[in-house]
């Protein structure tokens, strides 16, 4: 099973860092989060590795060039156009087609037991999403049997379904973690929902989570840190220190 890496954003969240550094090579623990990253996937046996690359996109070709990860990397091109997430999967099918692939965020830094994750996919998953009673702003909704249902935002009431009669309090209520483990059988969705070439991954589930299910795994215990915004730094450096 391969895996892919999101390493292609332009980290707004971590300026000034990021004007002369792409956020997959913010340094943490005196690595960069794209070399903690894909120390984890290749540990857990993953065969292959894609990354997404755009902002300072030579600068992560040139680092990955020279460190051996165990396993294949390729690069998913996304200099001519930044696809966001589900533009990006889209982008990446010749690398990923066939097979259950992997999706990680390079700036997740986490205590996650990969191998027991994957082994959480139900057969039938379009998606199988890893989420957190972590607090938020922002949370998926889950039915009782932890298929999504929908998303919300506390902060200003919207709530997105495909179930206009959706009650929010009746549901389970998840922030996501940015890592989800995807069926190839997205790709042929892709182009029968008529995606565009960029779009967020999350409104494509929130599409086809009524056709299809798309189920959310909140480990029992877990560690978490989004690295994704300059006030998290120091909190990832020291989770990043006890793992």
């Amino acid at each position: 099973m391969k895996a892919m890496v999101f390493a292609a954003g332009l980290g707004t969240r971590l300026k000034p860092i990021t004007d002369t550094l792409p956020k997959a090579l913010v340094p943490i623990c005196g690595q960069p989060l794209l070399y903690h990253v894909m120390h984890k996937i290749a540990d857990a046996g993953y065969d292959g590795i894609v990354v997404n690359v755009h902002h300072f996109a030579d600068m992560i070709r040139d680092w990955l060039a020279t460190h051996d990860f165990g396993v294949p990397v390729e690069i998913s091109d996304e200099t001519d156009l930044l696809r966001e997430t589900g533009g990006a999967i889209r982008h990446a099918r010749p690398l990923l087609d066939g097979e259950p692939f992997l999706v990680h965020n390079v700036d997740i830094i986490s205590d996650l037991d990969l191998p027991w994750f994957r082994e959480q996919a139900a057969p039938d998953a379009l998606a199988t999403l890893l989420v957190s009673e972590r607090k938020t702003q922002r949370y998926f909704l889950f039915d009782d049997y932890m298929r999504l249902v929908g998303w919300t935002n506390l902060a200003t009431g919207e709530v997105r379904s495909p179930y206009p009669d959706l009650k929010v309090e009746d549901c389970r209520r998840y922030a996501f973690a940015g890592i989800h483990q995807i069926s190839p059988l997205i790709f042929r969705l892709f182009d029968e929902y008529g995606c565009p070439e960029r779009f967020p991954i999350v409104d494509f589930y929130l599409r086809a989570c009524k056709d299809y299910p798309i189920y959310g795994v909140a480990p029992e215990s877990l560690t978490i840190v989004d690295v994704g915004k300059f006030e998290t730094l120091a909190e990832a450096e020291k989770v990043c220190s006890a793992l």
